[in-house]
């Protein structure tokens, strides 16, 4: 008997745990660098689709695949005297995506590095970030 029951628990447990592992939404996004683009996935399917300012000449944004790790809601930059709200952190190096007030310059590359969105764009994406935890989305940057 109590090795049935423990067998019946243990499958419940099972069971459980896989539902709730399908059921967890996922959040990927993808920057273009050679089209200044961030696609944004949640669940497999894409849901926003933005303009954005890469690294310029000298400050080129790096390809890889990162993983967010902090936010600031509110920053100021001391070291390039701008604000940058909803500052979503991604490379060690200080990668970051972020809004800008610079939306003039959306669709090429302005950046020292970061990624750019206009201002809305970036609270949607912190947002997204808050909701799905650090460590969970993956940020793929290509040329």
């Amino acid at each position: 008997r109590f090795g049935s029951r423990m067998i019946l628990c243990l499958v419940a447990c099972l069971t459980g745990l896989a539902v709730t592992s399908a059921s967890a939404a996922t959040l990927k996004a993808t920057v273009d660098l050679s089209q200044q683009r961030m696609h944004v996935f949640v669940d497999g399917k894409k849901k926003y689709s933005w303009t954005v300012s890469t690294g310029k000449r000298g400050w080129r944004t790096k390809t890889g695949v990162y993983t967010p790790f902090a936010q600031r809601r509110k920053f100021y930059s001391n070291k390039w005297r701008m604000s940058l709200p909803y500052l979503t952190m991604i490379g060690q190096d200080g990668t970051a995506i972020h809004g800008t007030y610079q939306t003039s310059k959306l669709g090429r590359p302005a950046s020292h590095g970061c990624i750019r969105l206009t201002i809305g764009n970036a609270k949607k994406f912190y947002q997204l970030v808050e909701r799905h935890g650090f460590w969970s989305p993956s940020i793929e940057v290509r040329r």
